[in-house]
């Protein structure tokens, strides 16, 4: 087996396992399609394996492709955190330039990141921000990301870490519902109420369902695992549901209902990888963002 296969050859492998056929696998790279044909055939030759086969609706990842991909999707994660890093370095030693990836949990992405980010941008115009809106946890030391807003503690030696508070959580809805419906006095009224919560439960929603028996998806009357979308649906009036108390007091202001029936804090951090402490562009995003964040959860700030 060849040791020196391309990074082109794997690229155009992952392009296919995503988009399913050579077309579509073409037109998100950007290439031909005749030439992800011969990238895919030159990494089997050059690997030993089959790693697709044909069907009537497109290309087919056999199982060495599914025990490929996590390994080739790490050197993709390494190739791009490479062009990163190096954008930052052409700026010239102590500029603020280049280009920082920051993964945030998509509430926090689309409430609480944009003015951030916006007077980020304003004061490091050279700076370019990748945002990655996902409640999955990205792996800073295969470089997935360079910062990061975790809801817990981060525990790998490698990495800088800063707590910058404790986020809470609490039952809330518009004044519109309670006005139709009325609040709860006690836990047990909520079931006389439209309650909005998850489709398919978490680890991280068993948890918090533990401070509130009861609040189980056979009760909710709307169902969703988008964390915008259940609070988009509280600003409408659409029923109960559980929201960041930051969040609820901005406007337009929900009610918060049973507060001290329900209340749960997450201790939030933001970290980033060791090695990123001496990068300029970097080290600026990370004291924004947890700036930003401090002021959020009115936190305490404390250096890493």
């Amino acid at each position: 087996m060849a040791s020196d296969i391309e990074w082109e050859l794997y690229r155009a492998f992952l392009g296919v396992l995503r988009e399913g056929s050579l077309s579509g696998s073409a037109r998100a790279l950007g290439v031909a399609q005749p030439t992800v044909g011969r990238h895919v055939a030159a990494l089997e030759k050059a690997l030993g394996l089959v790693l697709f086969t044909r069907s009537q609706t497109g290309l087919l990842p056999t199982e060495a492709a599914f025990a490929l991909r996590p390994h080739a999707e790490t050197m993709e994660s390494t190739a791009a955190a490479l062009e990163r890093t190096a954008s930052g370095l052409r700026g010239g030693a102590g500029s603020v330039a280049g280009t920082v990836r920051i993964s945030v949990s998509e509430v926090v992405g689309v409430e609480v990141m944009p003015a951030i980010v916006a007077d980020l941008a304003q004061r490091h115009p050279a700076l370019k921000v990748e945002l990655v809106l996902s409640n999955r946890v990205h792996d800073l030391l295969q470089r997935e990301a360079d910062i990061a807003v975790r809801m817990t503690a981060p525990r790998q030696e490698q990495l800088v870490a800063r707590r910058i508070g404790a986020i809470e959580l609490g039952l809330h809805a518009a004044p519109a519902y309670l006005a139709r419906r009325g609040a709860p006095a006690t836990l047990a009224d909520l079931g006389n109420h439209a309650l909005i919560g998850y489709d398919r439960p978490t680890p991280f929603v068993r948890q918090a369902a533990k401070a509130l028996p009861g609040f189980t998806r056979d009760r909710f009357a709307l169902r969703t695992d988008s964390d915008v979308a259940q609070l988009a649906l509280i600003r409408a009036g659409a029923g109960i549901g559980v929201c960041q108390v930051p969040l609820a007091m901005r406007a337009p202001a929900l009610v918060r209902v049973l507060p001290d029936a329900f209340a749960v804090r997450l201790d939030t951090w933001v970290t980033m990888h060791e090695d990123l402490r001496a990068s300029p562009h970097c080290r600026i995003a990370f004291d924004a963002l947890a700036a930003g964040l401090e002021d959020y959860t009115g936190g305490a700030r404390s250096a890493p």
